[in-house]
C-alpha cells in the first residue's frame, strides 16, 4: 500500500507543478519576446547607422572638398618669336602695300615710276622716322603718296635673338598701270640687279641694341654755317650670320664735310639683320645709301 501512497504523492506533487511550469513557460516566452524586440531594436539601429554612413560618404563623393579645388586649364603657351627676321613690309589692312591709294594716282596721272624709300621700324611695328629718294623722272606724286602712308603704317619688326628690336627697312616702291589697271609693287631691296628681276630678296638691316653699336645716324659737324643734306654711298659685306665684314665709303655729297666719315662712324661695330633670299638668310655685298639731313 506504500506503493499506492507513493502513486498518491506523485499524482498530487505533479499536479501541484503544472500551475507553476505554466507560469514559468509564460515568463520564458515573454523573455524570448523582449529579446526578439532588443535584438530586432538593436539591428534596426545598426541598419541605421550604415545608412547614415553610406549618405555622408555619397554626399561627401559629390561635393568638391575645399582643399581640393578643381584644377583650372592650364593658359595656352605663347608662341616661341624666330632666332632671326627682318622687318617686312607684311600684308595687314595697315600696311603700306594696302593704304597707297593707287586709284587716285591714276587719277592724278601718275605714269609708271619707282622710288626708294627707308624707314626705322620700331619693335611694335610703327614708323619713327622715313625718307623717300632716288624717284625716277616722273615719280613725284608716287614719292609724295608712299611718304603719306609711311606716316601711319605699320610694318612687322625686326627680330634678333627672338626679340624684336629697331632696324632700318630698305625699300623699293614701283608703280604702273597695266591695261588701265594699277599695278603695285612693293621690294625690301634696293639693288638694281635684284629689281629689274623682281627676286626674293631683302637687304641686310642694321638695328639697334643687344650687342649692336649702331645708334642711328649722327648729323656731324660740317664746319659751314649753311645747313646742308649729305648723302653718302655705302659698299657693306655682311655675313649670313648679320656680322659686318667690310665697309667702304663710295661716295659723298657733298664732299669734304664729314659726311663720309660720320657714316664710316655711325656704322662702326653695327650689327644686321642678314640679307635674305628665298626666306633664308645669306652673306651679302650691297650698295646702301645713308642720308644725313639737319635737324628742323
Amino acid at each position: 500500500m506504500l506503493y499506492g501512497i507513493e502513486s498518491l504523492a506523485s499524482r498530487t506533487s505533479s499536479a501541484a507543478l503544472q500551475p507553476r511550469l505554466a507560469r514559468n513557460d509564460k515568463e520564458f516566452l515573454l523573455q524570448r519576446r523582449r529579446v526578439s524586440l532588443a535584438y530586432f531594436a538593436m539591428r534596426l539601429r545598426i541598419f541605421c547607422f550604415v545608412g547614415l554612413l553610406l549618405s555622408a560618404d555619397f554626399a561627401s563623393a559629390q561635393t568638391p572638398k575645399p582643399g581640393s579645388p578643381s584644377p583650372s586649364p592650364s593658359p595656352s603657351p605663347r608662341p616661341t618669336l624666330p632666332e632671326v627676321r627682318p622687318a617686312l613690309v607684311g600684308t595687314a589692312p595697315n600696311s603700306l602695300i594696302n593704304t597707297i591709294d593707287t586709284a587716285d594716282l591714276i587719277k592724278k596721272g601718275q605714269k609708271e615710276a619707282a622710288v626708294m624709300f627707308s624707314c626705322l621700324v620700331a619693335p611694335t611695328g610703327e614708323i619713327v622716322r622715313s625718307g623717300a629718294y632716288r624717284g625716277t623722272r616722273g615719280s613725284e606724286l608716287l614719292e609724295q603718296e608712299v611718304l603719306k602712308r609711311l606716316a601711319t603704317a605699320r610694318f612687322i619688326s625686326a627680330i634678333h635673338n627672338h626679340q624684336p628690336v629697331i632696324a632700318i627697312f630698305y625699300g623699293t616702291v614701283k608703280f604702273a598701270v597695266v591695261n588701265g589697271k594699277p599695278r603695285l609693287r612693293i621690294f625690301a631691296n634696293q639693288q638694281t640687279n635684284e629689281l629689274d628681276k623682281e627676286t626674293d630678296y631683302i637687304d641686310p638691316q642694321p638695328y639697334v641694341g643687344q650687342d649692336s653699336k649702331f645708334t642711328g645716324l649722327h648729323y656731324p659737324d660740317t664746319g659751314s654755317t649753311v645747313a646742308v643734306t649729305g648723302v653718302v654711298e655705302l659698299a657693306l659685306n655682311v655675313d649670313a650670320k648679320g656680322n659686318l665684314k667690310n665697309l667702304q665709303v663710295l661716295s659723298e655729297v657733298p664732299p669734304l664735310l664729314g659726311f663720309g666719315d660720320a657714316a664710316q662712324t655711325d656704322f662702326d661695330g653695327a650689327k644686321f639683320i642678314p640679307a635674305f633670299r628665298n626666306g633664308q638668310p645669306v652673306e651679302s655685298n650691297v650698295k646702301i645709301p645713308v642720308y644725313y639731313k639737319p635737324s628742323a
